[in-house]
């Protein structure tokens, strides 16, 4: 299980981009529309999309573990197949060898 916090953003500062001191003079800039304005349009649609990725994860995890289990229900079929096969095969040899030993006994038996 992992935690994701939505809100409030945080920038994540990266090394070419150093971290503004608290004392440096700040660059204002002019946003048409408003910053509320375009908080408010992107804010729901970057929730929506972190949600929808969320979504997307879970589901191909889901979908990796269900391969991961056929992938080993298929394994343990084969092995069985083989030890099936294996224990048949030396039923019906053994079966051919009493044949064989009766049909001598008897070849014996009549001389």
């Amino acid at each position: 299980m992992r935690v994701e916090r939505l809100l409030p953003l945080v920038h994540e500062w990266t090394e070419s981009q150093p971290q503004p001191q608290s004392g440096a003079s700040s660059i204002d800039y002019l946003y048409e529309p408003s910053p509320e304005a375009i908080l408010n349009d992107l804010l729901p649609k970057h929730i929506e999309f972190q949600l929808y990725r969320v979504l997307l994860e879970s589901a191909a995890a889901e979908q990796g573990a269900r391969m991961t289990a056929m992938e080993a229900a298929t394994k343990n079929a084969s092995e069985m197949i083989s030890d099936l096969t294996l224990t048949y095969n030396r039923i019906r040899q053994a079966a051919i060898t009493k044949e064989i030993i009766e049909i001598v006994s008897g070849a014996a038996a009549a001389q």
